[in-house]
């Protein structure tokens, strides 16, 4: 397939329409994301119960990356059994379109909470939120696997309650790594190792700490000298945004934000 048509299916192809019904049993309620790999859904099935939804996009599926992501994603949901993930349900195949079926977890993203709700974090509280969301990184950093997609989007809080959605692009930490990168960036968050998650989340942590802050000049500066924060907070950043040597593991940053 070359560039030309490749574009010309991801412009065009259109997602499935509220009230559909996929597979006889699973009626489309609403599209809840749309990204390169995928269409997302909210769903009622045979129950009435909710779920989430994925379809594989139309030129996905004549890529082998495609494919595997989708086998990926099912071969994690199957492995892990914990209530803070997604539980697997069913995949299949419709009218040439790569379905598969998991939990809905109801949460509202940080993005909605601190832009929606008001709601701020100071450095105490915005560490033991990332503490919170490494204990279930570690659920899945244990056994080998590596998220490589830990945006904000895909970090759900419902009260004391967290979740972590979208594995789509999760990774063994085995598996072939010779994925090239046209950027710097994305590398650092792409890249099928641990320090890519830390990488994230190291954003992530700089997100809600911004929550709080209150600037006092128009001057552009970095987030160091802008941040009141801790010495100690300002190195575990720099170790998760791979300014210093980068940490080589979870445990290695729990410790650390423990240690404060």
């Amino acid at each position: 397939m070359n560039k030309f048509t490749k574009k010309w299916i991801e412009l065009t192809e259109q997602p499935l329409k509220a009230h559909q019904t996929v597979n006889e049993k699973y009626v489309i309620k609403k599209l809840l994301g749309k990204g390169s790999y995928g269409f997302t859904y909210l769903v009622k099935d045979e129950e009435n119960q909710h779920k989430v939804l994925k379809q594989l996009r139309k030129y996905k599926m004549l890529e082998k990356s495609g494919e595997e992501s989708f086998k990926h994603e099912v071969t994690i949901l199957r492995t892990l059994n914990d209530s803070s993930i997604p539980a697997f349900y069913d995949e299949f195949i419709e009218n040439q379109k790569h379905f598969i079926v998991m939990e809905y977890k109801q949460g509202k993203t940080y993005e909605e909470l601190i832009f929606l709700e008001n709601m701020t974090f100071s450095e105490e509280e915005a560490l033991k939120e990332l503490y919170d969301v490494l204990v279930l990184v570690k659920l899945f950093h244990d056994i080998g696997w590596v998220h490589r997609d830990l945006r904000i989007p895909n970090i759900l809080k419902n009260g004391a309650e967290k979740y972590i959605i979208d594995f789509g692009l999760a990774r063994f930490i085995k598996d072939d790594t010779s994925e090239q990168f046209d950027s710097l960036e994305k590398k650092l968050f792409r890249e099928v190792s641990f320090k890519s998650d830390f990488y994230a989340l190291g954003h992530f942590l700089l997100f809600l700490l911004y929550s709080s802050f209150q600037p006092k000049t128009r001057e552009k500066r970095s987030w160091e000298e802008e941040l009141d924060i801790t010495d100690h907070s300002k190195r575990i950043l720099r170790k998760m945004l791979q300014l210093d040597e980068p940490y080589a593991e979870v445990n290695q940053i729990m410790k650390d934000i423990k240690g404060l």
